[in-house]
């Protein structure tokens, strides 16, 4: 039932305009054309809107960012504001953000610009970094509504608990300390259980390269803003692919940590307390150097110190280069999970790393590891321990609807199981252990394969089956989950765009099952042409620094930054 006399719509809909009304009068667009007017929105479309010295703020990457702001090249204040014009161009054209505090943010910037002219030093390695925060962070005096309209007003769905809009999470303290400016908070999925970003305050947030498709989710706010360069970095989570699917499908780097490696306490979530595969939060960004530069900077701040969930493991400098005078290395590559085949651009880019693997001399083993079935299970089952009771609950706060991409899932109508008891989750944790110890042997047995003596550095995988969703067609999530379940680091490489010329239907497609014809189905190149593709690249679980290195040398091979 409804806690608030207005309607769910009323409530979402003043939500929604006060998101809108907080856009400055002098950053709306008279007029936003309909996507299939404008497919792309990026690149010249978006600069049309800006001066030739935000166009150059905007474009610069982070690395190149803090450098100014810290020698007083740039103004930590003309820096913000820049990327406050940008980001408010950015949800006008897909519907991006949740939550903006400009005015509060360049206030920031001005306090950090004060403090290097009286102290001659930058007040930490991210002075004047605007970063963008999904709609999971906790922020003072910004509101968390995570998409549900039972939120709005309340700390997490609850009134009177003394931490509505005081209440930080620790990451954002954290980031504060170390210079960073945030600005806004970017859109997501209700429930943050789908690879598409829709919910009933702000609709549907759509893929700046493409506007025929999903921007991706559950990060999918922060995946089109940085795509649009309305961020130089943002904070994702990622419980099944959240971080790594909007950062394929807006052409960016994403890094999944493995579980303990980055703070999360005190961020709002779905289903807190399930503890059998655990979400863990990462950045997105343009470039490879930008991750680096963000997880080196909170790992100096000794995370473990106040999150009692993080290794105590510093950045490990040893790690985050790649020596090739000691040897080649070598690459497994996974191209069909035998569950689903890869649409045709996807199967493009995966070759595409591969060629340029063999051609600078690397040593690729086809990737046959256990049933990756088998691990989805358990990670389904894991989702479920509720039957989604904890979804259910934060909907019935206002009375609104799951959206469809969520309801087939969690909807009374489809889950009316009791949730599961202690000895079926600790049978499903069992099982759980018993899979991570037996791909670990698999990926230990690589070391006959390779000719080193040594195992498979990293593997190339798919980070879905598409280059990107179309509404409430993204029927498969098995390709990034599955990293999920084994607690590996992972990270998006983007390759290339689809190209309809070459990228045409495969005419000798053979399914395997009815799923994957559906999703063979709805490859359609004159839909996709000009869509982002990337592929992920995956190490072994705690291998940040060294999944970082070797991304950032396989985009070079690419001609990448």
């Amino acid at each position: 039932m409804a806690t608030n006399d207005k309607s769910w719509e009323a409530l979402g809909k003043a939500k929604l305009e006060s998101i809108n009304e907080s856009i400055p009068k002098q950053w709306r667009l008279e007029s936003v054309p309909q996507n299939e007017e404008q497919r792309d929105v990026t690149g010249d479309f978006v600069r049309q809107y800006l001066s030739e010295d935000e166009v150059e703020i905007t474009e610069s990457l982070a690395p190149t960012i803090v450098q100014n702001t810290s020698r007083g090249k740039w103004t930590a204040e003309a820096v913000t504001k820049a990327f406050c014009h940008r980001a408010s161009l950015a949800h006008q054209l897909t519907n991006c953000l949740h939550e903006t505090f400009f005015n509060a943010a360049i206030g920031d910037a001005k306090k950090l610009d004060d403090y290097l002219a009286k102290n001659k030093k930058p007040i930490g390695p991210l002075h004047g970094l605007p970063v963008s925060l999904k709609d999971q962070f906790h922020i003072k005096n910004v509101e968390t509504s995570m998409g549900y309209i039972g939120w709005i007003g309340t700390f997490q769905g609850k009134k009177g608990t003394g931490k509505e809009k005081v209440f930080e999470s620790e990451m954002v303290k954290e980031l504060r300390d170390l210079g960073a400016i945030l600005y806004c908070k970017t859109s997501v999925p209700h429930t943050l259980m789908t690879g598409e970003t829709v919910n009933n305050i702000i609709g549907y947030t759509w893929n700046p390269k493409n506007r025929n498709l999903s921007c991706g989710g559950s990060s999918g706010g922060e995946g089109a803003l940085i795509g649009l360069r309305g961020s130089p970095v943002g904070f994702g989570t990622d419980i099944g692919g959240s971080i790594r699917i909007p950062a394929a499908f807006n052409g960016l780097y994403g890094l999944r940590p493995s579980t303990g490696r980055l703070p999360y306490q005190g961020m709002a979530n779905s289903m807190d307390g399930q503890n059998s595969v655990l979400s863990v939060v990462g950045p997105l960004a343009p470039s490879i150097n930008t991750l680096q530069l963000l997880v080196k900077s909170l790992l100096s701040r000794q995370p473990w110190l106040h999150d009692p969930l993080v290794h105590e493991i510093p950045w490990r400098e040893d790690k985050a280069t790649i020596n090739q005078d000691d040897r080649k290395l070598t690459f497994g590559v996974l191209r069909h999970d035998g569950a689903v085949t890869p649409q045709p651009p996807v199967k493009r880019s995966v070759d595409t790393v591969v060629q340029a693997l063999e051609k600078a001399g690397h040593k690729i083993i086809e990737w046959d590891p256990p049933s990756h079935k088998r691990g989805l299970d358990i990670l389904a089952k894991s989702w479920s321990y509720d039957s989604g009771a904890d979804l259910r609950s934060a909907f019935e706060l206002s009375g609104e609807p799951m959206a469809r991409q969520i309801a087939g899932t969690y909807g009374k109508e489809f889950n009316s199981d009791p949730p599961k008891d202690a000895m079926h989750i600790a049978a499903n944790n069992v099982a759980l252990r018993e899979y991570r110890k037996e791909y670990m042997e698999y990926w230990n047995s690589t070391s006959e394969m390779t000719g080193t003596g040594e195992p498979v550095d990293v593997v190339v995988a798919p980070i879905a089956p598409f280059p990107a969703a179309r509404p409430m067609g993204f029927l498969y999530y098995g390709y990034s989950s599955i990293v999920n379940v084994t607690d590996y680091t992972s990270c998006t490489l983007p390759v290339t765009t689809v190209d309809k010329s070459v990228d045409v239907v495969d005419s000798g497609f053979q399914p395997v099952s009815e799923l994957d014809e559906r999703v063979q189905g709805l490859y359609d190149p004159e839909i996709y042409d000009g869509a982002h593709v990337g592929v992920q690249l995956i190490g072994r679980k705690l291998q940040e620094e060294k999944v970082l290195a070797v991304t950032g040398y396989v985009a070079a091979l690419l001609g990448k930054s």
